[in-house]
């Protein structure tokens, strides 16, 4: 009888860490010791996206890996997701005592730092890497943040899409994402993994974020590490003046002939510009 009753409290033991762990909507690996550094990956991407850029910094630091809901290995989680995530990694901080951390995002990883920082001057530094504060206005000119909804004729499509024609879509963006080819492989791979339904409302609510005008809420020291492809220098210097004119102090560096991920294109010059953001 003890034995039955162990087993059942040890059963009860497991479906708590269970529950608690499906209530993070994202998975943190934990490098290194030091300063507090979140890292955020880009849409559809893994914590691995990097791995190369933890080796550098855990010998300094303590890095805070992150992988959302919806991706990896990582269970998907109810709509919407984004403000889930933003409200999740609050509590993470909150719970975890981290004090003043340093956020690092790529892309829509980016974005969520930014989006923290309006609300917050807890943080010691932003780097945000090839990020926009409204990815929206980029692709429509006359964007308003209520054009976005999850019930749309391209989502409806991209619901639908048999897995032959998504593969084939992601092939052709991760071949625009950067000149690594191995890389592309890694980042096709991490767009098929994804939850189809995180896939495609999951982008819909990045879109739908326009934090272009709250960027004069940020106290925070912000450096942009950005990248020129496949418009050219002179586009991508207009784009970050256009997006960031409403944040009154920031620094920005630009990977000229990289594509969106800096790290795999030039990573040399990626380290070393990251390390000199976090040490001025």
């Amino acid at each position: 009888m003890k034995i039955i009753k162990k087993l059942l409290f040890a059963f009860l033991i497991l479906c708590t860490l269970s529950i608690t762990a499906q209530d993070n909507p994202f998975k943190v690996d934990v490098v290194g010791a030091g300063e507090p550094i979140l890292l955020f990956p880009g849409f559809a991407c893994t914590g691995d996206v990097w791995n190369d850029t933890v080796s550098e910094l855990s010998k300094n630091y303590e890095c805070h890996v992150f992988t959302f809901a919806g991706f990896g290995n990582v269970p998907a989680v109810e709509k919407p997701w984004l403000p889930k995530i933003k409200e999740g990694v609050l509590a993470y901080i909150s719970e975890n005592e981290l004090e003043h951390p340093i956020l690092i995002g790529h892309s829509l990883g980016g974005a969520l730092a930014l989006w923290m920082a309006t609300e917050s001057s807890s943080y010691k530094k932003l780097i945000v890497v090839d990020a926009l504060p409204s990815t929206g206005a980029l692709m429509m000119p006359d964007f308003k943040s209520e054009y976005m909804v999850y019930d749309s004729p391209y989502n409806k499509q991209l619901l639908e899409m048999n897995d032959a024609d998504f593969e084939n879509m992601a092939i052709q963006m991760a071949g625009s994402m950067t000149s690594n080819k191995s890389k592309q492989l890694q980042i096709k791979d991490w767009m098929l993994q994804a939850d189809r339904e995180t896939y495609v409302y999951g982008y819909t609510d990045l879109l739908k974020l326009d934090l272009r005008e709250d960027l004069s809420k940020i106290n925070t020291p912000v450096t942009i590490l950005a990248a020129t492809e496949p418009y050219g220098l002179e586009m991508a210097k207009s784009t970050y003046d256009t997006q960031y004119k409403a944040l009154d102090e920031y620094t920005v560096e630009f990977a000229n002939g990289s594509s969106h991920f800096i790290m795999y294109d030039q990573p040399k010059w990626f380290i070393e510009n990251l390390k000199n953001a976090l040490n001025n």
